[in-house]
């Protein structure tokens, strides 16, 4: 393996890591609600969700390049972090990745386990069931995971 595959796959995964956390623990109820309202409501709060979601993946990756060894460049880590830091604030402006799945095909699937979806789970009596995900929420991650991609390949070849 050359130096830059396993830079990338050690950056990837500091990267992956750091996106679950930053997504799932860091992130606050606030931003989470209001990241896709419309106008600077959401704007903002999309762009405090991204804040805290970078700083959380450089806090994993910083220690792990250093304990690791790797080399990393200052315009790397700008240039990747970067990438990922818009398209990660795109894509939870929700609307744009709604667009996205029109355009693409995949409406249906990004509707699936809402109120909206033509299968829709309900309970024996009718009311919403409780379930642990939305096709626009393996749509969204799914996004995230590719930007992750390409940010660790930014990253590790710059």
């Amino acid at each position: 393996m050359t130096d830059a595959a396993a830079t990338f796959a050690a950056v990837f995964v500091a990267l992956y890591v750091g996106h679950s956390v930053g997504d799932h623990w860091v992130q606050s109820s606030p931003q989470s609600a209001d990241k896709g309202k419309p106008g600077w409501i959401g704007r903002l709060a999309d762009a405090r969700h991204v804040a805290t979601l970078t700083a959380t993946k450089l806090a994993l990756l910083l220690p792990a390049a250093a304990l690791l060894g790797l080399h990393l460049s200052v315009l790397g880590l700008v240039a990747g972090m970067g990438v990922d830091a818009v398209t990660h604030w795109w894509a939870d402006r929700r609307h744009t990745l709604a667009w996205l799945a029109r355009v693409t095909g995949k409406a249906e699937f990004y509707s699936l386990g809402t109120a909206t979806h033509p299968a829709a789970p309900v309970t024996a009596k009718g009311g919403p069931a409780a379930h642990l995900g939305t096709g626009a929420y393996a749509l969204d991650q799914s996004f995230h995971h590719l930007w992750l991609l390409v940010a660790a390949v930014v990253i590790a070849a710059v």
